[in-house]
């Protein structure tokens, strides 16, 4: 795009690639999406199962010192997947109600 336009890029406005994270951000990542998902009917996605997290700790060689930072960032990705999943489901409900 930015041949398209004729502008030089601005590598302060680009968004960071994968490997721009840490690590322990990278295995965050990873654990969370191992991790099942709790939807139930009507209310949609309601956060991860963590019956598994030891398991995946172990996997990813997570240490233990680094336990709670892990756990700050899956509860922080979790928040973010409820909210944009209950915002969807609420989308929708209202485009129900209209018709």
């Amino acid at each position: 795009m930015v041949e398209q336009t004729g502008e030089e890029i601005d590598w302060e406005r680009c968004p960071p690639e994968l490997s721009d994270f840490p690590d322990s951000v990278l295995d965050s990542l990873n654990i969370f999406y191992s991790m099942g998902n709790k939807v139930y009917p009507e209310i949609g996605y309601v956060g991860k199962d963590y019956s598994n997290r030891k398991v995946l700790f172990e996997l990813y060689k997570i240490e233990e010192y680094q336990i709670e930072w892990i756990m700050e960032l899956l509860l922080f990705l979790e928040n973010e997947t409820v909210s944009e999943s209950q915002r969807q489901l609420k989308a929708e409900y209202d485009k129900i109600k209209r018709k």
